[in-house]
């Protein structure tokens, strides 16, 4: 049984700065990958960023913007979020491919999701 819970969101001004965490817990064996995900109202859910073993991807919309950072130890995923714009607006989502370390079943868990506005 794996659990993701986000925290740091927020209502911030544009060219503000926010910073996201997500923790994962319960019974992992290994984390293969983790990322954030948004999804804005009528619009689909993107991916934001996401960090592997040894590489990172970020959407074009945010490169130079976010940047996505892990703490292998604890099982935690960090998006800082600086310049925000009101485009940044939407729910974020924390994302993680783990291994089960009851079933040693591969298995995409989520978040229930963070809400971050950027308004003035």
């Amino acid at each position: 049984q794996v659990q993701l819970v986000e925290s740091g969101g927020g209502l911030v001004q544009p060219g503000g700065s926010l910073r996201l965490s997500c923790a994962a817990s319960g019974s992992i064996l290994r984390i293969n990958a983790m990322g954030w995900y948004r999804q804005a109202p009528g619009k689909q859910r993107e991916l934001v960023a996401a960090s592997g073993s040894g590489n990172t991807n970020y959407a074009d919309s945010v490169k130079g913007r976010f940047a996505i950072s892990r703490d292998y130890a604890k099982n935690l995923v960090y998006l800082q979020m600086n310049r925000l714009q009101a485009e940044d607006t939407a729910v974020y989502y924390c994302n993680a491919d783990i291994t089960d370390s009851s079933s040693m079943s591969r298995y995409d868990y989520w978040g229930q999701g963070t809400q971050v506005t950027v308004s003035s």
